[in-house]
């Protein structure tokens, strides 16, 4: 499969076409602190003409009892185009997601990216430098909630995107198997959000922030590719729940390696894997490399 130019648009490139019949926006903003932040977010003010996308409801299923599936699981493919449809995303669109690096939510815009790439969208960028890029080029603010028309999204979903629980379990040797959240959660040392701490037997850290510079735009391929090593190695990459882990993907993307076979997401992630407590557990020292992660919270 061939990767697209870059998954990634300019405020510049959003400003000249924001006004383009095919181009819709998608307002990814969210803290999992503070679930109405994001939602009051936008309200306040936001890219005219943008949908919100709400993690919680819109860009992730219902969560299952006994936690199977992690704590954001996947939509279902035929409930989530119908909710692009009901935002004005039909397959002809050029759709542009962002959020806010500048408060920690680099991730929640990636999270909407790549479930438009599972269902075969080709069409769909993450906003460089997010909300913060787009107002220091001049872009507008609406406050105005507007209506869409209503479209047709029709789905057409690539699983080789998706590894399960039995895919790390089972994983073919030399494939890596990467864990995109804070170096001290990787080693157990802290672990805000999920029941068990420490991480995958065999996974190594990368910080999904690592992806991002000091100013929250994407470090270039050549970056990406040093912190990421990627070269032909098929990858597995996993977080807290199949959402902070999603940069990592795009960085290897940025780097040459697409979404597919040697790009995938564990979507379950860690809240999957430790649904079953027969799967064993991990705590130390990350295995490669040391990095100084930007101040992001947890990670989903």
């Amino acid at each position: 499969m061939t990767a697209p130019a870059s998954p990634l648009k300019s405020a510049a490139w959003l400003l000249d076409h924001l006004d383009d019949a095919e181009v819709r926006v998608l307002d990814c903003r969210y803290a999992l602190s503070d679930p109405l932040l994001g939602r009051l977010a936008y309200l306040e003010g936001h890219v005219p003409g943008a949908a919100y996308a709400d993690l919680e409801t819109d860009l992730s299923g219902p969560v299952q009892d006994g936690g199977a599936g992690g704590r954001h699981p996947l939509p279902d493919p035929e409930v989530l185009a119908a909710w692009l449809g009901s935002v004005g995303i039909g397959n002809g669109s050029v759709v542009v997601c962002y959020d806010d690096p500048s408060a920690g939510q680099g991730f929640y815009a990636t999270r909407a990216w790549w479930l438009l790439r599972w269902l075969g969208h080709r069409e769909v960028y993450v906003l460089d430098g997010g909300y913060p890029a787009y107002r220091a080029g001049g872009g507008e603010v609406s406050v105005d909630d507007p209506a869409h028309a209503l479209t047709t999204f029709m789905p057409d979903v690539h699983p080789e995107f998706v590894a399960t629980a039995q895919d790390v379990a089972g994983r073919p040797a030399g494939t890596l198997l990467l864990d995109s959240r804070a170096p001290e959660r990787y080693r157990g040392e802290r672990e805000p959000v999920d029941a068990r701490a420490g991480h995958i037997p065999g996974a190594v850290n990368r910080d999904w922030s690592g992806a991002l510079d000091a100013s929250g735009h994407w470090r270039g391929p050549e970056a990406q590719g040093e912190r990421l090593g990627v070269g032909a190695v098929p990858t597995i990459t996993y977080c807290g729940s199949g959402v902070s882990a999603v940069p990592n993907l795009l960085a290897r993307e940025l780097a040459g390696v697409p979404l597919g076979p040697d790009n995938r997401l564990y979507a379950g992630s860690w809240s999957d894997w430790i649904s079953d407590p027969a799967r064993p557990v991990a705590t130390g020292a990350a295995q490669i490399g040391d990095e100084t992660p930007l101040d992001a919270g947890p990670g989903a």
